[in-house]
């Protein structure tokens, strides 16, 4: 008999880190966090559960959600345009470039988050089924992302050597 394990479960949770900090950084940015009882569906999540929701300016999460789905919404609210964002709810859209600036904006996020890091989102983006050319999100940060560090620079989120601004897309 072989036990099956699955990845997804390996990665870390909102619960895993401290929800003040996690909360702080994403306050940077204009968006407020809100942790929802864990008996209670997470508002506005487009994949379901565990998943984060977006609604507007509100990032939704649980203690069981992947911090790799915060990360990701977040950057996906960081990525739209404000008006974007005032009829935010569910659905944060982009196009395929976007999307891809969103992957590398959550990895440069994940060393703002301590007990995270970027190694760790590497690893957790990879167990939850992140699907890259290269095989693995580490291979695409480092080898194949010119195009989403260029998407990021150009609306003016990081600078030229890919440190956060602290801006969002306006």
């Amino acid at each position: 008999m072989s036990l099956v394990v699955d990845p997804a479960a390996t990665v870390l949770r909102v619960a895993d880190v401290q929800v003040e900090q996690l909360s702080s950084l994403l306050a940077r940015f204009g968006l407020s966090l809100v942790v929802v009882d864990l008996s209670e569906k997470i508002p506005g999540s487009y994949w379901g559960e565990s998943e984060a929701g977006l609604i507007h300016h509100q990032l939704y999460c649980r203690d069981d959600t992947p911090l790799q789905s915060v990360l990701h919404e977040a950057s996906h609210y960081i990525c739209m345009t404000e008006l974007r964002r005032a009829v935010l709810h569910t659905d944060a859209g982009g196009n395929y470039d976007e999307e891809n600036a969103v992957c590398f904006l959550q990895i440069l996020l994940a060393d703002h988050v301590s007990g995270l890091g970027c190694a760790r989102m590497l690893l957790d983006m990879d167990a939850w089924g992140y699907t890259f050319r290269l095989g693995s999100a580490r291979a695409w940060f480092e080898q194949e992302s010119e195009d989403a560090k260029h998407w990021l620079m150009q609306h003016g989120v990081i600078d030229r050597v890919a440190q956060l601004t602290w801006l969002k897309v306006k």
